[in-house]
């Protein structure tokens, strides 16, 4: 898996996840279990849906 996620894409993305997480915290749903999908594409580097659209955020010195 080649990373395919910037820094700020990857900023955005945890800043989403935790959100819709406390969200789901704050009413007991279940809900907030999808906030792990932006949370883990984050932490991970790679988002599968960007290679479906052929998009990389990550700038070339930030490939590795």
């Amino acid at each position: 898996m080649k990373k395919n996620i910037g820094k700020i894409d990857m900023i955005i993305r945890i800043v989403i996840g935790l959100a819709i997480g406390a969200v789901g915290y704050y009413y007991q749903s279940w809900f907030g279990l999808i906030g792990i999908i932006p949370l883990a594409t984050a932490f991970i580097g790679f988002c599968p849906a960007y290679t479906l659209f052929n998009c990389n955020t990550c700038k070339k010195e930030e490939v590795k």
